[in-house]
C-alpha cells in the first residue's frame, strides 16, 4: 500500500507538469479553434533556456541557489513567451483566414525547426543538471504507511496551483478575460465592438507559451537531464490530457493532466513501462470514442 501511494504521489507530479503544458494547447483552442501543434517544442526551448540560465546565474549569483532559480524561472518565462509570439505571428495570423489545414500543416512545420533548431545549437546529446532542490518530509499515515515527498514535488505542486487559480482568474474577472471569452465566442462581433482581437491571439499564445517555458523548467529540475526531442511525446500527452478535461476548459486541463500523470506512473509501477505511452493514448481513444468533449468541455455549437 506505501508503494502505492508513493506512486500517486510521483503521478501527481508528473500530472502537473502536463497541466501546465495543456493550458497552453487549451487557452490557444479556446481563442482560435486551432491545435498549436509547435507548443510542446516551446516547453522543449523552455527546458533548454532554464538550464542555460540556472548555470549563468549560479555562476554569477553567489551561490544562492534559491536566487538562481529564481532568475532563471523570470528569464525562461520571458524568452518563451517571446517565442510563443513569434509562433503566432509567423504560423497562425498570416493563415488566420485559411482552410483549417493550413495553419495546422505551418504549426508542424515550426516545430520540426524548433526541433531541429535546438539539436543544432545544442547536440543531440542528453543535457545533464545535477540535483539542485534537495530534501523533503516524511509523513506517517499510519499502519506502516510513511510516504516521502521532495521539497520540489512540493514547490511543482504550489506552483501549478498557484498558477492555475491565477490564470483562472484573469480570464473570469480581468478585461483581458472578457476580451478573450469574446472573442472565443465570436471573433468577427468581438472585433466590432472595439476588442483588438490580434492583441487578444497574441497574447494569449504569449501566456500559454510562458506556462509552457515553466512546465520545462519544473521537468529539468525533476529529472535532471533534457535533450531536444522531449517536446515531442510530451506535448502529445499534453494535448491527451486537454482533450480528457475538455478542451477550451482550463480546470479540466489540469484534471487531464494530473489523470494522465497518475496513469502513467500507476501502469509503470505494475505493468511493463514500455507500454506505458500505449496507456496514455488508449485513454486518448476512448475520449474521443466516448465523450468527444471531455470531462469538463462543452459540445459545439453550429451557430447559425
Amino acid at each position: 500500500m506505501e508503494y502505492f501511494f508513493q506512486q500517486v504521489i510521483n503521478g501527481l507530479t508528473l500530472g502537473a507538469i502536463y497541466g501546465l503544458i495543456a493550458l497552453g494547447y487549451t487557452m490557444v483552442y479556446g481563442i482560435i479553434g486551432m491545435i498549436n501543434f509547435a507548443h510542446g517544442e516551446i516547453y522543449m526551448l523552455g527546458a533548454f533556456i532554464s538550464l542555460i540560465a540556472y548555470l549563468v546565474f549560479s555562476s554569477i549569483g553567489g551561490g544562492s541557489v534559491a536566487l538562481a532559480l529564481l532568475a532563471a524561472l523570470l528569464v525562461t518565462m520571458v524568452f518563451t513567451a517571446l517565442w510563443g509570439w513569434v509562433v503566432e505571428r509567423m504560423a497562425y495570423r498570416p493563415l488566420r483566414g485559411a482552410p483549417r489545414l493550413a495553419p495546422l500543416i505551418s504549426a508542424i512545420g515550426v516545430s520540426i525547426l524548433l526541433q531541429n533548431f535546438v539539436q543544432i545549437a545544442q547536440g543531440a546529446r542528453v543535457k545533464p543538471l545535477p540535483p539542485v532542490i534537495q530534501g523533503g518530509i516524511t509523513l506517517d499515515l499510519g499502519a506502516e504507511i510513511a510516504l516521502s515527498i521532495s521539497w520540489l514535488q512540493i514547490v511543482i505542486f504550489l506552483l501549478t496551483l498557484t498558477l492555475m487559480v491565477g490564470f483562472t482568474w484573469i480570464i473570469a474577472r480581468t478585461s483581458l478575460g472578457r476580451a478573450q471569452r469574446a472573442t472565443e465566442q465570436d471573433m468577427k462581433m468581438a472585433a466590432l465592438l472595439g476588442v483588438n482581437v490580434d492583441r487578444v491571439v497574441s497574447t494569449t499564445f504569449v501566456i500559454g507559451a510562458a506556462l509552457a517555458g515553466v512546465a520545462g523548467m519544473m521537468v529539468t529540475l525533476y529529472y535532471g537531464v533534457i535533450d531536444f526531442y522531449i517536446g515531442f511525446i510530451a506535448g502529445i500527452k499534453a494535448f491527451t490530457a486537454a482533450v480528457l478535461g475538455g478542451i477550451g476548459s482550463l480546470p479540466g486541463a489540469m484534471l487531464g493532466g494530473l489523470l494522465i500523470g497518475l496513469t502513467e506512473s500507476l501502469w509503470s509501477a505494475y505493468f511493463s513501462i514500455q507500454y506505458k505511452d500505449v496507456a496514455t493514448f488508449a485513454i486518448l481513444v476512448g475520449v474521443l470514442l466516448f465523450r468527444p468533449s471531455g470531462l469538463f468541455g462543452r459540445p459545439d455549437v453550429e451557430k447559425v
